[in-house]
């Protein structure tokens, strides 16, 4: 069973997805960042392919992606860092890019290698859900890679459920239309659009994204989901680590437990 199924079917509640860039703060953090969150307790591990032009991230993860590329951070070199990761590594991990160059690498070459390495799914926020579904899922399937959708407050309930139908992951919940990024609590707009989905009875699992970045954001979205997703705060808070696998462990506990 795929390691984001078999999570969900464990555990239903209170799941913490992290974020972190490939190669961030150095080139050769990658592997030091994965198994330090494993370690930590965070529930799936997201890591995301550096790219020139991050449109759906502000400015803490873009900032991120052009240091690592800067220092020859890419998608090969990822995949080398990666490669027996599965004997320290237990959480589900999976890889967040843009489309361009995931295709540059070749889809099924691609696949292949995330299976290869142990890595469990993707997030292409640029790849439209029909040329998924037409070009690419066949190939996804085939070598057991889950692709996770994004749906936003302006995402219709009929597309809404049709994500739903051909979701076979979870739901990643993007909480508001902007781009990623650590904001000021959570608006009574966003907790109407949290109701509403929750309202819905989707039969997959949620996760809520952008603007968690403490434990009473990350409380407040586990009320309506079956957790959230941490990004720009814990990019930031390896800005300034001095002691990568002590600041994560101090990290994911105070977002964890307060």
């Amino acid at each position: 069973m795929n390691r984001i199924n078999q999570l969900f079917e464990e555990k239903d509640s209170n799941l913490l997805n992290v974020y972190f860039t490939a190669g961030y703060p150095n080139t050769a953090d990658t592997r030091t960042v994965l198994e330090s969150l494993d370690a930590a307790g965070a529930d799936l591990i997201e890591i995301g392919i550096p790219f020139s032009d991050p449109v759906a991230d502000g400015p803490v993860i873009q900032r991120s992606n052009e240091k690592a590329l800067a220092q020859g951070m890419s998608l090969k070199l990822l995949f080398e860092q990666l490669d027996g990761m599965r004997d320290t590594v237990k959480a589900p991990v999976i890889l967040m890019g843009y489309v361009n160059p995931v295709i540059q690498f070749g889809i099924e070459e691609f696949c292949k290698e995330c299976q290869r390495v142990g890595v469990d799914g993707i997030i292409v926020p640029d790849l439209p859900l029909q040329a998924y579904l037409d070009d690419y899922k066949a190939t996804f399937d085939a070598y057991g890679i889950r692709n996770v959708f994004l749906i936003s407050p302006q995402t219709s309930a009929e597309r809404i459920r049709l994500i739903d139908e051909k979701t076979d992951g979870f739901i990643y919940m993007v909480s508001d239309a902007g781009t990623t990024g650590a904001r000021k609590g959570i608006s009574e707009a966003q907790l109407t659009y949290f109701e509403r989905i929750q309202d819905m009875k989707l039969k997959n699992p949620r996760l809520i994204g952008f603007g968690i970045s403490d434990h009473d954001s990350f409380s407040t979205a586990c009320n309506y989901a079956n957790g959230a997703i941490i990004g720009s705060a814990f990019v930031n808070s390896l800005t300034e680590a001095e002691d990568i696998p002590t600041a994560i462990t101090n990290f994911v506990s105070r977002v964890k437990n307060g």
